[in-house]
């Protein structure tokens, strides 16, 4: 029974239908969000909605049957049951937020799909990396924070006003959103040499710092492909070795029957 079972879940047919399960949830989950669908197609939808997430229950468990233990030392795994267990949680007025939360099963391609845990893997990777680079951005967010405070705090107090305004501001401007004519022109026509202070914490933060993050990322991300190419390297010798093995031991016996058919009749053997 478990053998025909493992069978099934680990069949690639079977992996290929949840994945186009899921992406019909998806598509699903967002024609609840329109009021005139709902109004005329809401009792199929919701149909069709617990049909998947019935699929996605009994293929949940199965791997569970199947995998045993070894299914929560998974955290792909322990991912899938999570999403798919929120789904089941009654929708009341205390737990309302988790029907939003359904959409999260779209999330299960992740787990599908290699390439994607690859990139998942990449960017979970690079978390520590990324630390030091949000302490080093948060320094300088607090001392060009308190530098704006004081320079332009008493004229432009809606921006600058207080040290958590002036981040705030400092914020918008890092992301270069409106950030010459909806701020910076502004106080440069109060403060001429405002863009003194404003080109050099663009180049530091913008420029510098933030190319940080992409450059761990990307760190990261060849780290992990080299993982998995290692991998799937010591998988292929590891095949070649058990089938080097097998071969051999054909040729001995293959060299035994010759053996035993090319001697002559009577004669004993060695």
């Amino acid at each position: 029974m478990t053998a025909w079972l493992e069978r099934i879940v680990l069949d690639r047919r079977t992996e290929q239908a949840i994945i186009i399960l899921i992406v019909i949830n998806a598509a699903v989950l967002g024609l609840e969000t329109s009021p005139s669908i709902m109004a005329s197609h809401g009792s199929l939808l919701h149909i069709l909605d617990q049909a998947i997430l019935a699929v996605f229950v009994i293929e949940i468990g199965a791997r569970i049957i199947v995998r045993r233990g070894a299914f929560f030392r998974d955290p792909w795994s322990v991912f899938d049951f999570v999403v798919v267990g929120i789904a089941l949680v009654p929708a009341t007025t205390t737990f309302s937020v988790l029907r939003a939360l359904r959409v999260l099963r779209v999330l299960r391609l992740i787990t599908t799909i290699p390439s994607l845990q690859r990139v998942v893997g990449g960017l979970i990777a690079a978390l520590p990396g990324m630390g030091s680079v949000v302490v080093l951005l948060s320094l300088l967010f607090y001392v060009f924070s308190v530098m704006a405070t004081k320079l332009f705090g008493s004229q432009f107090p809606d921006w600058f006003g207080t040290i958590g305004a002036s981040a705030y501001s400092l914020f918008q401007i890092m992301t270069l959103e409106s950030w010459s004519m909806g701020i910076v022109r502004p106080v440069m026509e109060i403060f001429p040499y405002a863009w003194a202070f404003f080109v050099p914490f663009i180049v530091v933060t913008t420029f510098a710092v933030l190319n940080l993050f992409i450059g761990i990322v990307v760190n990261a991300m060849q780290a992990e492909h080299e993982k998995a190419a290692a991998e799937e390297r010591d998988m292929i010798h590891d095949e070649t070795e058990h089938i080097t093995e097998e071969l051999r031991a054909l040729r001995v016996e293959i060299a035994a029957l010759r053996e035993r058919i090319e001697r002559p009749a009577g004669q004993p053997a060695e």
